[in-house]
């Protein structure tokens, strides 16, 4: 490979590093065509983009960027699959699918600005909450105190007594 050619890659990986706020570092050793032809298509649906790349050339997108990924660099061994996304727990929950078969095999990760070594770490991966369930406890919790005062004003038939009634015997 010509080394404008690697440069090139070098300049795509960064801008895919900044582009996407996780990534995920797979061993896609074993894989078969078709099956990886499945992870691609399983990826698409998710919206995880997946990119097998030569090691080298990202230890050096990861040196060239501005965070530091040195904890990440042990893992550049064997064949090294990328699974960008912007959403922390997707990669971790597919890659859960195939825990059986041990194939993908979690490396590593870049989640929430946390460093993930290791494939002990996908339940924890895979248990972070995203920001829209977040924001959906968030307005259930929100909710909450709104229908307790409704309840109270239909349990006594709208009357003003029966609302103090009700919410002066619930307990603080």
């Amino acid at each position: 490979m010509r080394k404008e050619v690697k440069d090139t890659i070098i300049v795509e990986l960064g801008q895919k590093l900044k582009e996407y706020a996780h990534f995920y570092l797979v061993d896609v050793t074993g894989l078969n065509a078709q099956q990886t032809s499945d992870l691609r298509r399983k990826c698409f649906k998710n919206e995880i983009k997946m990119v097998v790349v030569k090691n080298k050339l990202l230890h050096k997108a990861f040196e060239a960027s501005d965070i530091d990924f040195e904890p990440l660099y042990e893992t550049l061994k064997g064949n090294t699959a990328m699974l960008f996304t912007n959403v922390a727990n997707v990669p971790a929950k597919l890659l859960k699918e195939y825990k059986k078969e041990g194939i993908p095999a979690l490396k590593a990760a870049y989640a929430e600005e946390g460093i993930y070594v290791g494939a002990d770490k996908l339940e924890e991966l895979a248990s972070i909450k995203s920001k829209n369930e977040l924001l959906g406890e968030i307005v259930t919790l929100l909710q909450s105190p709104t229908k307790n005062v409704i309840s109270a004003l239909q349990s006594s038939a709208g009357t003003i007594h029966g609302v103090l009634k009700t919410l002066g015997e619930r307990p603080e």
